[in-house]
């Protein structure tokens, strides 16, 4: 039996990306979150933007590592959003696909 899949979207939702293509995550000083997808290219894919007014946590990336892989144990296929609230700053948040 194959393992389900899980799914990391970009913060406008424009994106969505398996999260098996992602070979490293990275957040930059302005607290952009990018991922490099794996394969031959090595594409980069900023999937939160971050706007100035609330920076992303600086373990932000490490938090979407450690969401991945526990959910790469569930039973079902799920998808891992980035959410801004404007109390509680940015949040990765998870449900079914």
């Amino acid at each position: 039996m194959a393992a389900p899949d899980v799914w990391v979207a970009k913060d406008d939702a424009s994106d969505i990306i398996r999260a098996t293509a992602i070979a490293a995550v990275g957040r930059d000083y302005s607290g952009n979150i990018t991922v490099r997808l794996s394969g031959g290219e090595h594409t980069a894919v900023t999937i939160v933007a971050a706007d100035g007014h609330a920076d992303t946590p600086a373990d932000f990336h490490l938090q979407l590592l450690r969401i991945i892989n526990r959910l790469s144990d569930t039973a079902e296929s799920a998808i891992v959003r980035p959410r801004q609230d404007t109390s509680l700053g940015w949040m990765w948040h998870t449900g079914p696909l």
